[in-house]
């Protein structure tokens, strides 16, 4: 089994060693949260990571630790640029509900109306849907799962370098030829199911991710260093620098690892580059109105639940989760050498951003914070007088 590589991540693998949410306060940020995040990046490796914080719709706090890496020494700041993954999915799944607001495409268009004609598609394949695809129950693997994906992988265990290539070619339709669907379509995540979004923008708009998203996301909410096309912003000299941690396996923790490029289908999947300044505005507008009616429309629709599976639900590439009484809502993303989370619980106006240029599991800081949080936010104002004093 390959594992988990360039992808969202479960619950389990955000959850918080033994004590952290204790240290964890709102409150005393400037405190421990300090101490907790840099002996966590003393146990990595890690170079730089940046955490931004709105508390009750109230203005964004950022934080910053380190440098972009050992070379150049440029501070990590909450300016700096890194990449994201497969935080590039919630964007281009607000790309997709634009189009669909627009009347351009349904939800309920199917593979065989969305490809080309012609498209060899198996049976089963024909009747996936745009919806099924965008929210990750297609039935769709995470990738494709053959030898010389294999080969790819194994190599990339020593030298870092991205072994997605073939989901990033058109190549990636032929998959679906002979697929055949499981018996019960649960929740999958798939980077297969997003790189044959990003072949279906571009067949059905003959427009670029980058085109679609500055048209319908950045341009609107003034994200001015976001991009599909990181190399085109000014902050990109600067900016942060992947490193090995968890992954590659064989590579030393801390050592610097090449920068993933994709020029087709698994750019909508996973090319975004951000900052911690523009996640946060862009998660603010999860949690309360822009002055784009439109858009507001796309991000009550990111909120809506598409299935449910335990205590999680599934939506158009965020993920929801019942903790105790509150709704975390929040994406990662793992590629390279960098992980990245975004979250927000709307019920309080609570949204948190935290990037790292290494490559780790560990992303528990960002579903923390949230939850403590709603925890405090929950408790009566006597509750919280008691506790602060």
């Amino acid at each position: 089994m390959l594992p988990l590589l360039n992808g969202c991540g479960t619950l389990s693998q955000m959850s918080s060693p033994a004590g952290t949410q204790d240290l964890l306060t709102h409150e005393s940020l400037d405190g421990d949260i300090n101490s907790v995040v840099r002996h966590y990046m003393a146990q990595k490796a890690v170079s730089g990571m940046t955490v931004a914080v709105i508390h009750h719709y109230g203005e964004p706090q950022y934080y910053a630790w380190g440098v972009t890496d050992t070379l150049h020494h440029y501070p990590v700041k909450q300016d700096t640029l890194f990449a994201l993954g497969s935080l590039s999915k919630g964007v281009t799944a607000d790309v997709v509900a634009s189009l669909v607001k627009e009347g351009r495409l349904s939800w309920n268009d199917t593979l065989s109306t969305l490809l080309p004609p012609g498209t060899p598609l198996s049976p089963d394949a024909k009747n996936i849907t745009l919806l099924e695809l965008v929210t990750h129950t297609s039935g769709l693997p995470r990738q494709n799962m053959d030898l010389p994906m294999l080969k790819k992988f194994i190599g990339y265990l020593g030298d870092g370098e991205n072994f997605y290539g073939e989901l990033d070619s058109d190549e990636v339709v032929h998959y679906l030829a002979d697929w055949q669907a499981p018996q019960r379509k649960v929740p999958v995540y798939s980077n297969l199911g997003y790189a044959l979004i990003g072949y279906i923008l571009k067949y059905q708009t003959h427009e670029d991710i980058q085109t679609l998203a500055s048209r319908y996301v950045f341009r609107p909410l003034h994200m001015t260093n976001s991009s599909f096309s990181p190399q085109q912003l000014t902050p990109f000299p600067m900016r942060a620098l992947g490193h090995a941690g968890d992954q590659p396996k064989f590579i030393p923790r801390g050592q610097l690892t090449p920068d993933w490029r994709f020029t087709n289908n698994m750019v909508a999947a996973a090319s975004l580059y951000s900052t911690a300044e523009d996640l946060i505005a862009y998660a603010r507008y999860h949690i309360s109105k822009t002055d784009d009616s439109a858009l507001d429309a796309v991000f009550a629709a990111n909120r809506s639940r598409y299935q449910h599976h335990s205590r999680q639900w599934q939506g158009l590439a965020w993920v929801t989760d019942a903790i105790g009484e509150n709704n975390i809502t929040w994406q990662v993303g793992y590629i390279g050498g960098y992980s990245s989370f975004i979250g927000f619980d709307r019920q309080h106006g609570n949204a948190v951003v935290v990037l790292q240029n290494a490559f780790n599991w560990s992303n528990y800081i960002g579903m923390t914070l949230l939850v403590d949080m709603a925890q405090k936010d929950s408790r009566t104002p006597g509750e919280r007088y008691a506790m602060r004093f």
